[in-house]
């Protein structure tokens, strides 16, 4: 599958930024869907997640703040982030597991949160 991401940008604390990533070439409706994010001289790390089955669920530094969601129609995944903090500041990647199990990731989108 082939992931296309965009949104990301330079936003003030407290503002908010919306990601997208488009899917093509796959199974959207039957894969696992996430959204991870690596900052500066850190491992890469979950941010949300949207099983093809059960709930979604977040990290605990960003519950509350925010949304994952989908769009089946359009295959594209969803992250809104509201209240942005300096401390979200990464690059922000889309992860797709389809049902045999293979991943594809996005290429990634900077999301710079400075005033």
């Amino acid at each position: 599958v082939r992931l296309v991401e965009s949104g990301g940008g330079l936003v003030q604390p407290g503002g908010s930024l919306r990601l997208s990533c488009a899917a093509s070439g796959g199974y959207f409706l039957l894969s696992d869907t996430d959204w991870y994010r690596q900052a500066p001289g850190k491992q890469r790390e979950l941010v949300a997640a949207f099983p093809s089955t059960g709930n979604t669920h977040y990290a605990d530094s960003v519950k509350g703040r925010f949304t994952i969601s989908k769009d089946h129609a359009k295959s594209t995944l969803y992250l809104q982030m509201d209240s942005l903090k300096s401390e979200d500041t990464a690059v922000y990647y889309c992860r797709f597991q389809d049902p045999a199990g293979t991943v594809s990731w996005g290429q990634g989108t900077q999301v710079t949160v400075s005033s």
